[in-house]
């Protein structure tokens, strides 16, 4: 092979090397992708430029060994462009298998972020449903504190009407000097007339 005609070859050969080891690294980038979708979505762009320009220089490669004189130059560079297109071939299979692994991944994420937003909620719920049952526990209790004092208030009254009553009806046996002076007592020390006091 002419000298001159190793230029491009050896040119196109490095070009080559150059695209197949940066798609293996962004074949490596998408693998690692922890998401979103639409970063996944820039890197697989990226990965087809790369493959569009990998497949054109192979493509020239395979057309300057077609056009060599020497059928031993030819057949040799036949045999470099047979093993580009198996190694291009390998990185897309990477890159499918690199994709699927990245799509599940992103998927796992986002039905833990969807689960653990619904134990939060739950556990909102849970913790609203307790407040609710604390305030009505306390108003249960307050209406019930209420309900005993009301009882011993009229417990109370009931008591002093008793101890009226009776006062009333000792008063009915004094003699009249007697009932004057406990009624000027009472009405000195008494603060309230609870029913009032029957004078007989």
């Amino acid at each position: 092979m002419a000298a001159a005609a190793c230029v491009p070859v050896r040119v196109c050969h490095q070009e080559i090397v150059k695209f197949d080891l940066e798609i293996k690294a962004a074949v490596q980038d998408i693998r690692d992708c922890p998401g979103p979708l639409s970063a996944l979505t820039e890197l697989n762009a990226a990965v087809k430029e790369k493959f569009r320009h990998l497949r054109g220089r192979i493509q020239e490669l395979e057309q300057m060994a077609k056009e060599q004189d020497k059928e031993s130059e030819k057949q040799a560079l036949l045999r470099e462009v047979e093993n580009h297109k198996k190694q291009m071939l390998s990185n897309q299979t990477a890159w499918r298998k690199a994709n699927l692994a990245c799509k599940i991944a992103i998927d796992n994420s986002e039905k833990d972020q969807l689960l653990q937003g619904r134990d939060s909620l739950r556990q909102r719920k849970t913790t609203k449903e307790s407040l609710a049952e604390s305030a009505s526990n306390i108003t249960e209790s307050l209406m019930g504190i209420s309900r005993m004092m009301s009882q011993q208030v009229q417990q109370s009254e009931e008591t002093v009407q008793t101890l009226v009553k009776l006062f009333c009806t000792r008063m009915k046996l004094l003699s009249c000097p007697q009932k004057l002076w406990w009624h000027s007592l009472v009405l000195i020390h008494s603060e309230t007339s609870a029913g009032g006091m029957c004078w007989m």
